[in-house]
């Protein structure tokens, strides 16, 4: 069983940046794919990125690419989403996902695992 918290959620500007952490308050992410979803209101939870298991390979939905970076950190059991150039549509509740080892996907019914969520807001 994996117990996943996010963390580093917040009230930030236009064109700001802020860091999440996905880390494992219980299990390992090490052998994980780990994805990305957020959830604005009104609107449906959607994947935007996620980052392989096996090499930190990592993909994006055109929404965030060039914006949002995925990383991983083995060492600290931590997964990382850097989001620069924040805009006012990114304003939503932040999830991460553990799912198998079996390649990356968007899908939610891929992940097995979520954390309870964090919210971030970009307005003025």
């Amino acid at each position: 069983q994996v117990q996943l918290v996010e963390s580093g959620g917040g009230l930030v500007q236009p064109g700001g940046s802020l860091r999440l952490s996905c880390t494992a308050a219980r299990g390992t992410l090490d052998d994980l794919t780990i994805g990305w979803f957020r959830q604005a209101p009104g609107k449906e939870r959607e994947g935007f990125g996620c980052v392989s298991s096996s090499d930190g390979s990592t993909i994006y939905t055109n929404a965030v690419r060039g914006r949002f970076t995925i990383s991983r950190n083995y060492g600290e059991n931590t997964v990382y989403l850097q989001m620069n150039n924040l805009k006012p549509d990114d304003t939503a509740v932040y999830y991460c996902a553990a799912g198998p080892p079996l390649g990356l996907s968007f899908r939610a019914n891929f992940y097995n695992y979520w954390g309870q969520g964090t919210q971030v807001t970009v307005s003025s």
